[in-house]
């Protein structure tokens, strides 16, 4: 491995932003670490990236420390990996509940608690939250709960290891045209995978002393930029675009 490169992990490695970032990252440069659960699509995901990879459970210590190991270094870590999950709080069953805060709130701790040994100043950490942090969503408590307490997590540990050299970034998105959104019941205008790749890459060119706690980005709406109707597969079904 040349030594000059940056290192990066990138979780949800395997569709979506994480597959994205880490395809991006790979044609930079970069020596890529892909994980995810499911090992045949990272797999996959990998071998046209020209990324290493490592299955692992991002929420499971042992199985994250492993992907650490391989990595050695850790320069850049990108979180994105993340469910939507549940629904009213009258239909949840806790397990659900228990279920969509760890893969998408613990596994922030597990993560960065298992990376910081390893990242050497100028080092940086990339979440992916929710505009539902900010403006929760009614029938997705656990998803909104979960990203507002990554949100809170993700700025309060800046807070601690700014000392050491080390940037730590929330990248707050509206919805994205993934497989995310299968379950959704309407159209709605999305950012592309790539859009919000485009701003991670971006934040790791910024120069160490810039403090960015949070990026927002959502798509317009109207206008010349305006992308077609995203139609979810759900709405699809129900006839809805």
């Amino acid at each position: 491995m040349d030594n000059d490169k940056r290192t990066a992990i990138v979780t949800g490695g395997s569709s979506g932003i994480g597959l994205a970032t880490g395809r991006e990252l790979a044609r930079r440069g970069y020596d890529v670490v892909l994980t995810a659960r499911r090992e045949g699509p990272l797999q996959e995901a990998a071998a046209a990236s020209g990324a290493r990879w490592i299955a692992a459970d991002s929420a499971d210590p042992d199985a994250f420390a492993a992907v650490v190991a391989a990595a050695g270094r850790v320069d850049l870590l990108v979180h994105a990996a993340g469910v939507m999950a549940g629904t009213f709080v009258r239909k949840e069953t806790l397990a659900t509940f228990e279920s969509v805060v760890r893969t998408n709130l613990t596994s922030a701790y597990v993560v960065a608690h298992a990376v910081l040994p390893v990242m050497p100043a100028g080092g940086r950490m990339v979440f992916v939250s929710s505009s539902s942090a900010h403006a929760p969503q009614p029938g997705k408590s656990a998803y909104s709960a979960s990203k507002a307490g990554l949100t809170a997590f993700a700025l309060a540990m800046a807070a601690e290891v700014q000392r050491d050299g080390i940037a730590v970034h929330l990248v707050t998105t509206g919805p994205v045209a993934t497989p995310m959104l299968d379950d959704v019941h309407f159209p709605m205008r999305t950012l592309s995978a790539d859009d919000v790749t485009a701003a991670i890459v971006w934040l790791d060119t910024l120069p160490g002393n810039v403090v960015l706690p949070e990026v927002c980005l959502s798509s317009v709406d109207s206008g010349p930029f305006a992308p077609d109707l995203f139609v979810p597969e759900a709405a699809r079904a129900l006839g809805r675009g």
